[in-house]
């Protein structure tokens, strides 16, 4: 069975007043004491971000079960320190960000100015394991139209500096302006993938590799395919939720690639319409359908996710949960309908904060 890992950015914020706090390398400093958890957590583009990464998990219920335990983890080192964790993909109050220190941070504030000053977004990373990178590039060539439904489930940032953007994730529409983000073209090859990597780093655009901002990329570091799309989810289970979905379409692509199914070739620029179209509505209105790229309803856009990928849920004994999750989610709202809720109820940017810390860790 393929391994699951995620990668999670969280906000750290003020338990009072909501507001991001640039806190990120006394949060660090926290949890380096604890060898267990010296490769748990890492310093982020800006101090007001921490992020934590799983380990390989073959199980769902396992996945699960660590990423509540690591949120309540980061939570306490920064209650430490006097402010505490949101799983917010966007701060829904104004902030300056801070950039970081290091070299890597410094030269990307320095070529990208305000579009490097504004990126505190935090999102979710999916790792699945591959057999090779043969195989890691047939799934990405066949993942491509289904990719945006995931920032759909997942939307968690309709707010941006004190204001209602009109998105459901605005924090992918941020994430757009780094010069090499976005979906990709087909490759067909893991030759002709690496050549398209060395000429992206080759320009000088883009520092080194790890810059080279796909949707979805071969992981430099680790033998997977890395799913980059998804919001942080505010609640634990909707990431276990996403996760599911990303092995699925990983089993599943790689099953067509060796069948000799070939990938569908939608366009780019149809490809980008689609990620608009999930950033706009997120759960809430219509989405295009990643098989015929037409509008239709999200829960049915949704439902062909869940169809296309069941064979593989099924034989991971993911099925019945996946289906149980989307139910809910269509029915209860994620992240970004709970936002909005907390908003039209009380009125409040800061209570909309406070109650995501909540849901944070529970």
């Amino acid at each position: 069975m393929r391994t699951v890992g995620v990668e999670e950015e969280l906000l750290l914020v003020d338990p009072e007043t909501g507001e991001p706090r640039a806190l990120s390398a006394a949060v660090l400093a926290r949890a380096t004491r604890d060898r267990a958890e010296q490769d748990v957590f890492e310093k982020e583009l800006h101090n007001q971000m921490l992020e934590f990464a799983t380990r390989p998990q073959s199980g769902m219920d396992e996945l699960g079960e660590e990423i509540v335990r690591i949120r309540a983890e980061a939570a306490r080192h920064a209650g430490e320190i006097g402010c505490t964790v949101a799983a917010l993909a966007t701060s829904p109050l104004p902030v300056r960000p801070s950039v970081g220190m290091n070299r890597r941070y410094q030269w990307m504030a320095e070529q990208y100015g305000i579009a490097t000053r504004e990126q505190l977004v935090c999102g979710c990373h999916v790792h699945v394991s591959v057999e090779s990178d043969e195989e890691g590039v047939a799934v990405l060539d066949r993942i491509r139209p289904w990719l945006s439904v995931l920032p759909a489930l997942s939307a968690n940032s309709p707010f941006w500096q004190g204001n209602e953007t009109g998105y459901s994730s605005y924090r992918s529409r941020v994430w757009q302006r780094w010069p090499s983000a976005g979906p990709t073209e087909l490759f067909g090859s893991a030759e002709r993938y690496h050549q398209r990597v060395a000429d992206m780093v080759a320009t000088g655009t883009v520092l080194d590799e790890a810059m080279v901002y796909f949707d979805a990329r071969l992981s430099a570091r680790y033998p997977t395919v890395e799913v980059r799309v998804s919001d942080v989810c505010l609640r634990a289970d909707t990431a276990v939720l996403v996760a599911a979905l990303v092995r699925g379409l990983v089993e599943t692509a790689a099953r067509e690639w060796r069948a000799g199914v070939e990938p569908a070739d939608h366009s780019v620029s149809l490809l980008r319409l689609a990620s608009w179209r999930a950033a706009k509505s997120g759960l809430t209105g219509d989405l295009l359908h990643p098989a015929t790229m037409r509008r239709a309803p999200a829960e049915a856009v949704v439902g062909a996710l869940v169809d296309h990928v069941s064979q593989a849920l099924a034989d991971h004994g993911d099925l019945e949960r996946v289906r149980a999750a989307c139910a809910d989610l269509l029915r209860h709202g994620n992240g970004a309908m709970v936002q909005r809720e907390l908003w039209e109820r009380t009125g409040s940017l800061r209570e909309v904060v406070t109650g995501c810390v909540r849901h944070t860790q529970s």
